[in-house]
């Protein structure tokens, strides 16, 4: 995959964002492309739960949080700029870094991870 030169800083910033809990939860692709977290079990499944990632796509940068997935409740609050950055359930496309959202984002995550911690699904 050629990774689109734009998309280089935008990528390292939402990565920034995850690589503050790596050393709690375990990474498990950390590409040019990809960085990905998982954590703990699956309430159902007993395997290893992805709780947070970003990947690079075409035309955008996503970030992907599945605190967001499981208590939507997390989004009350959430300023219009940043729902407008939503795509589904739990995924959010940048296109330039956004240090207001990417602030935003970074709260949003943090209670996202204490939720999943909560309920005893990560460390």
């Amino acid at each position: 995959m050629v990774i689109p030169a734009k998309s280089d800083p935008v990528f390292r910033a939402l990565r920034r964002i995850l690589q503050k809990h790596a050393g709690r939860l375990t990474v498990v692709d950390e590409s040019p492309a990809k960085f990905s977290l998982v954590g703990g079990k699956h309430p159902q499944h007993g395997t290893p739960m992805s709780v947070a990632w970003v990947a690079v796509g075409k035309n955008y940068v996503s970030f992907h949080h599945m605190g967001v997935y499981a208590r939507p409740e997390l989004l009350k609050g959430v300023s219009k700029q940043l729902r407008a950055r939503m795509q589904g359930k739990s995924c959010f496309n940048f296109t330039a870094v956004d240090e207001a959202l990417f602030a935003e984002l970074e709260e949003l995550t943090l209670r996202g991870f204490e939720v999943f911690r909560k309920a005893g699904f990560m460390p």
